[in-house]
């Protein structure tokens, strides 16, 4: 088991792709994480919204628990989001965490969802999203372990 990350966009810029590889190196089984890169729609707002949407769902598994990051979603802690995928981990499930496009997912992944995490109130770029979410995977990792990375 690992985490699979589903991002529409295309491939990680140069900053973030150094940033994501430094916290990747340290990420280890089941926390480990691997990325698919879904292509924007070449349509606009809701059309866009249902095209990638699809492209999503093609993607997942009936059985995989899916993290979908939307600045509507709850906020946690690291120490709550550890434990929610240290859950899943325990619960035998694949995880995937799912990143959408400019014009967001529709209803049908929000549905699918088995936890809508917001990062912040605040939008960020997506390219720092994926950035900040392989530092969050590494500090969950680190949580889960007991390790001293994260200080309260």
């Amino acid at each position: 088991m690992s985490i699979c990350i589903l991002a529409v966009g295309k491939k990680h810029e140069g900053w973030v792709a150094d940033g994501i590889a430094r916290y990747e190196q340290r990420l280890r089984k089941p926390f480990d994480t691997s990325w698919q890169l879904l292509p924007h729609s070449a349509r606009d707002g809701e059309a866009a919204r249902a095209e990638e949407s699809d492209r999503i769902l093609s993607k997942l598994d009936r059985d995989t628990f899916v993290v979908l990051l939307d600045e509507r979603g709850q906020n946690v802690d690291s120490p709550a989001l550890a434990g929610r995928l240290q859950g899943a981990f325990d619960s035998s499930r694949q995880v995937a965490v799912v990143i959408g496009g400019a014009y967001g997912v529709d209803d049908r992944v929000r549905q699918r969802a088995d936890f809508v995490w917001s990062l912040s109130k605040l939008v960020f770029p997506h390219q720092l999203v994926r950035l900040i979410l392989a530092e969050q995977l590494y500090r969950a990792q680190e949580i889960a372990g007991g390790r001293p990375y994260h200080h309260v």
